[in-house]
């Protein structure tokens, strides 16, 4: 997985602990995160480490869709069955190694559209925002973030500024203090994750702002559930991170018992906003 600090991969890796005490007579598991989310080299080693304990299957969610198939690719030479989780490979690098690997995930765009149109029902044309985005050479951010561009066009809305924040909370509050300063009459900004959102709105609250921008996010980890109870944070995007991790075991053990070629498995992604809380 990424990294385990975000509550995301802790709810993805809690998914999958659950399913193996339920199957633990059909087989063994090892979680490894890694120590943040742009920890590329990280990833090899234990995609390398991996190998050279000779495990059956790897579930992996890349922290880059390009540069990790190398070593994907070395895994699968090996004999190990790879599935995609979260974040999907880039389709063409996985060509040039000659690689298959089925991907288990949500539709990123539709989800980040989703909230983005949310959000836009609350504004009025015209109005600036800005978005945060994840990793940029990661897919599922690239999705996001067109995601909500659509939305923002859609409805008349001006991206006054789009950055990386590369799902960092701390970059994030480093990213938005500077935009709020460059634009004083941002009235959202949209976040490609919820720590991103969570550095939002920690930046936000610091320049006396909370009142004037809303703030979206993309997970629905429990910190961010309670912003939105605050409304402090206006709404999030589940794609259910236990599923995830259920839905990638199961396709791996599927993988191991046939030589039938998995097709990639659509995972939902709901809309969460203070009427879904309790």
């Amino acid at each position: 997985m990424k990294s385990l600090a975000n509550e995301f991969f802790v709810t993805m890796a809690d998914g999958a602990r659950a399913h193996q005490t339920s199957h633990d007579d059909e087989y063994q598991l090892i979680v490894n995160g890694i120590k943040n989310e742009i920890d590329l080299s990280q990833q090899v080693a234990l995609i390398d480490q991996m190998i050279a304990s000779g495990v059956d299957a790897i579930v992996i969610a890349p922290a880059d869709s390009k540069a990790i198939v190398p070593a994907l690719a070395r895994a699968s030479a090996a004999g190990i069955v790879i599935v995609n989780i979260d974040n999907r490979l880039d389709g063409e690098i996985l060509k040039e190694y000659g690689l298959k690997a089925p991907f288990v995930g949500p539709d990123n765009f539709r989800g980040a559209e989703v909230v983005g149109q949310y959000l836009a029902a609350q504004l009025d044309e015209g109005q600036e925002v800005a978005i945060l985005e994840g990793v940029p050479t990661a897919y599922n951010s690239q999705r996001r973030t067109a995601g909500f561009n659509k939305a923002m066009d859609d409805s008349g809305l001006i991206v006054v500024s789009q950055q990386s924040a590369q799902w960092d909370q701390t970059s994030a509050v480093v990213i938005t203090s500077a935009i709020l300063v460059q634009y004083p009459d941002l009235a959202a900004i949209l976040c490609a994750n919820d720590n991103m959102a969570l550095g939002a709105v920690a930046a936000v609250m610091q320049a006396g702002k909370s009142d004037e921008i809303q703030i979206i996010g993309f997970d629905n980890i429990s910190a961010i559930q309670n912003l939105i109870r605050e409304k402090s944070v206006l709404a999030t995007v589940d794609q259910h991170a236990d599923l995830l991790a259920v839905y990638g075991i199961e396709y791996a053990l599927a993988a191991m018992s046939s030589d039938v070629e998995l097709a990639d498995k659509a995972t939902p992604v709901d809309l969460v906003t203070i009427d879904d809380l309790d």
